[in-house]
């Protein structure tokens, strides 16, 4: 072997670093262990097809198990009396259901035993009826299909519709069929919204976020709710955290968002919001609270919020209020955001935008998925069908204030005259329906015809974890604090690491006074008598919280002047002296 620079350059040869099975000229290491990866997963089979290797995880053969050998196997065990159990199973069910309750870690605790197992055993139908009666193209016995998992359920279900049945509308009875024509297929656009892949977008959002925020329409926040996106959280993703966000409260009276946000706030934390670059409200609120959540997730390095909700509501219009500029692209129509979209508030807080999703009820009407907004107008085929439900929907006097028209007989009449006097009309002077039916509707979806949904009245007294500051219909308080202590199992060994933590949403007041919301819409004095009301009770509330802020302020610096004195006053040596000398 040489001995010159370039032979001693030259990487030698160690009798373990062999090559890897197909390594050659034409492939290095790195190309074969990515085939291999392609190829692998597969069993291998002889030319007669016999099993030679089975597959990872595939094979059946048991070997020899092996115990870890652990010296707390010989330690003490954890033993907890039944009604010790019952009591913790009680105090564990309250703080779970709790909206007011952040969950930051799970227990490595087995909680999951403490929880009933209600699973029913599997019945055995062939017993009753042979297979081919059951299975099969010749099946005998149909599959029903319902919509709840369980009896309890569905008895819940009876009961809440009992109230809400109305007999005119029952399409089954006899008396409400027509046979003189056949119902038509549904049009293509009511659809709008619940696409495979719009879901897709909405579980990629739920599934990215550590906040979601739930973007509610102020003037229909019940029907603008996606109940089956909140259960599946509550469920599925119970350490994530759901906030609504009541937005375009500039559209109705300040008294009904109030009352609003105090009637949400029974299920989850709710605020207020007005989405404007200019002139917005709620604002400080959100980023407020969106910190205090930083907080609570200080293992990680920034926190990703989701807004979601139905089409129209707004989400992509409180990103650009959030920001102060245009960095999502907003339309006074649904459908104009296609896919989900990560943008940067600030350094520790990302934002999701995400479509707007519509969630499939049997108990609504063509005419209720039209006028909540979930459809372009452009698309309708027929919008002179929706018109007499705007009609009974809007006072008589905001469709003649808006429209000039004194009186009219039915909805085509109103039609007629509205296009009569904006010029909409065809060749012979017939009225262009077609035409000035999208003007009304989009006029509805604009806020230009004032409406709102009136909230129900107060019968059920909010949580306890609600301060009594958010009861009132002038504030609402959603909090975040922290709380450092744990709870543990009795006898659990002191190197354990903890496990959990809650955080009770009780110590950061993020007040909101609706009298400042900048009210576009223009009411009459009847739909405004609840301000007054709301006014009185925010003076009220503003000179107690006044009075409790000089109080604060005066103790703070009273004792902060008796430690000015204390620290003033010099020792008297002799005394101290004296008393030294007594001592020895």
């Amino acid at each position: 072997m040489g001995v010159q620079k370039k032979e001693a350059s030259r990487p030698k040869k160690v009798p373990g670093n062999l090559k890897l099975k197909g390594e050659n000229f034409y492939r290095d290491r790195k190309k074969v262990q990515y085939i291999n990866m392609l190829k692998g997963g597969r069993a291998k089979h002889d030319s007669k097809g016999n099993l030679v290797k089975a597959a990872p995880f595939q094979s059946t053969e048991a070997t020899p198990a092996r115990i870890e050998p652990n010296r707390k196997w010989f330690g003490n065990t954890r033993v907890i009396g039944q009604k010790a159990l019952d009591e913790f199973r009680e105090q564990m069910s309250t703080k779970i259901n709790d909206p007011y309750q952040v969950l930051l870690r799970r227990s490595k605790l087995p909680t999951s035993l403490l929880h009933d197992n209600t699973h029913i055993g599997r019945v055995n139908m062939l017993q009753t009826e042979t297979f081919g009666d059951t299975f099969g193209p010749k099946a005998q016995r149909k599959r029903p299909k319902l919509n709840v998992e369980g009896y309890d359920q569905l008895v819940s279900k009876i009961t809440d519709s009992e109230g809400t049945y109305d007999h005119k509308k029952d399409a089954n009875l006899l008396a409400n069929q027509q046979s003189d024509f056949t119902d038509a297929a549904r049009d293509w656009y009511f659809s709008a919204g619940t696409s495979k892949r719009i879901w897709n977008e909405l579980y990629k959002v739920v599934d990215s976020s550590d906040v979601i925020l739930h973007v509610l329409d102020a003037r229909d926040p019940e029907g603008t709710r996606c109940r089956h996106v909140e259960n599946y959280i509550k469920t599925e993703a119970p350490h994530k955290n759901l906030i609504y966000i009541l937005n375009k409260v500039d559209l109705v009276p300040t008294w009904v968002t109030a009352r609003w946000v105090k009637v949400l706030s029974r299920e989850h934390p709710t605020l207020a919001f007005h989405a404007s670059i200019s002139r917005s409200f709620g604002k400080g609120s959100l980023i407020q609270l969106l910190r205090q959540f930083t907080r609570l997730h200080s293992d990680k390095r920034q926190i990703s919020v989701g807004l979601i909700g139905y089409p129209n509501t707004g989400k992509s219009s409180i990103i650009n209020t959030l920001r102060q500029k245009k960095v999502c692209n907003v339309a006074p129509m649904p459908g104009e955001t296609k896919v989900w979209q990560y943008i940067t508030m600030t350094r520790r807080i990302y934002l999701i935008d995400c479509p707007g999703i519509v969630q499939f009820s049997s108990s609504d009407t063509d005419t209720d998925i039209v006028l909540k907004g979930s459809i372009r107008t452009q698309s309708l085929l027929s919008p002179e069908d929706y018109i007499p439900e705007i009609l009974s929907r809007v006072r008589k006097e905001y469709i003649q204030r808006q429209y000039q028209i004194d009186k009219w007989d039915d909805a085509h009449d109103f039609l007629s005259e509205l296009a009569t006097i904006t010029g909409k009309l065809n060749k012979g002077g017939e009225p262009n329906l077609h035409v000035i039916s999208k003007m009304v509707i989009n006029d509805w979806q604009r806020g230009r015809l004032p409406h709102y949904r009136a909230p129900p009245e107060f019968s059920e007294p909010l949580p306890k974890q609600a301060s009594s500051e958010q009861t009132d219909a002038a504030t609402e308080k959603a909090t975040v604090g922290a709380d450092a202590e744990d709870e543990t199992m009795e006898g659990a060994s002191d190197n354990e690491e903890v496990e959990s933590k809650r955080i009770t949403l009780a110590e950061l007041n993020i007040n909101q006074i609706f009298s400042k919301i900048p009210v576009v819409a223009e009411y009459l004095p009847v739909d405004l008598e609840g301000d007054k009301d709301l006014k009185a009770q925010e003076k009220i509330q503003g000179e107690e919280a006044a009075q409790k802020s000089s109080k604060k302020a005066a103790g703070k610096r009273k004792r902060e002047a008796e430690v000015a004195d204390t620290s003033d006053v010099e020792a008297d040596w002799d005394e101290v002296f004296e008393s030294a000398v007594k001592q020895d």
